[in-house]
């Protein structure tokens, strides 16, 4: 069996092989299969755990991501995830890889895959709300795949906003404070925080800006108003479980009566369905995560590795 730690994972995980993995995933998702996720907690319920599970033509396995959010006194990270993938001629654990650290480069890199095929060419400003790790590695993701000339953050706090755009300054990307409705005015919004209800109002969203939600994992969360929904064209990583825990759960009943029509991601990146169709459409994709975006990533660190 063999065995990455989370030192050599962190090492070896670049922006390129993150979108690679991403782009193959959400692909094979369009043919693969997606069990549904499994939430748990600890002896402790404020620590929390998820399993999702999947298979592809290649890949099958599974990702354990826990958060233990009393680890900061112990100096230890809050976040956790450790993917398992299987010998499938024997159903015994081929590798297992822990990857807390490419866990955050594997999100933000669907993001950046959706937005690459669904903003516009010529977007340039983004608006961000959060100002934790997850939503610097999506800055750094999506200026890659778009010429930012501008971030506008969006934070809880003005001491923490500023920290984080010092931050993309080190890394040589402009950005500034915003309000809610000035970060609605960018060609992309991302949201990328842990909102129980919407972070701004439907109203400020212009024609022809790209949205992702990142944050809505698990039910009960909520970071765009459901209005968004039915002035755009929706599309999220996996159909089924976007409608159960992602930002779509909130319209599900509408995608259902055929209302509304939610596109897998998978399907315009194979040309099986349309993206964008015109400068003023906005599109919304829900980021829930996937197992085999994480089964992706873990067999190109191995190859990597090549041990």
């Amino acid at each position: 069996m063999r065995f990455l730690d989370e030192t050599t994972t962190a090492a070896l995980i670049t922006e390129e092989m993150a979108y690679s993995a991403a782009r193959a995933a959400l692909v094979a998702a369009t043919s693969g299969t997606s069990f549904p996720s499994v939430h748990g907690h600890g002896s402790d319920p404020a620590n929390r755990f998820t399993v999702k599970s999947g298979a592809s033509a290649e890949l099958a396995g599974v990702k354990v991501g826990s958060f233990w959010p009393g680890n900061d006194a112990l100096g230890l990270a809050r976040h956790s995830s450790t993917i398992l993938l299987f010998d499938q001629s024997v159903g015994r654990i081929e590798a297992v890889v822990e990857a807390a650290r490419v866990n955050a480069l594997r999100t933000a890199a669907a993001d950046a895959v959706a937005a690459d095929a669904l903003a516009r060419p010529d977007a340039t400003t983004l608006g961000v709300f959060g100002t934790g790790n997850q939503a610097l590695h999506e800055c750094l993701a999506l200026a890659r795949i778009r010429p930012l000339s501008t971030v506008r953050v969006v934070g809880r706090s003005a001491e923490r906003t500023e920290v984080f755009v010092d931050r993309l300054a080190a890394h040589g990307i402009d950005a500034e404070p915003a309000s809610a409705q000035q970060a609605c005015g960018s060609d992309i919004v991302v949201t990328a925080t842990t909102a129980r209800e919407p972070l701004f109002d439907a109203d400020w969203v212009r024609p022809g800006t790209h949205l992702a939600s990142m944050g809505s994992d698990s039910p009960g969360k909520q970071e765009m108003p459901v209005e968004i929904a039915h002035r755009a064209r929706l599309f999220c990583d996996l159909p089924a479980q976007s409608r159960a825990i992602g930002e779509f759960q909130h319209v599900s009943g509408d995608i259902e009566a055929g209302r509304l029509t939610l596109t897998a991601i998978g399907d315009v990146l194979t040309g099986q369905a349309s993206g964008r169709r015109s400068e003023d459409d906005i599109t919304v994709f829900d980021s829930s995560g996937i197992a085999l975006q994480d089964l992706y990533i873990a067999a190109a660190l191995l190859a990597a590795h090549g041990s």
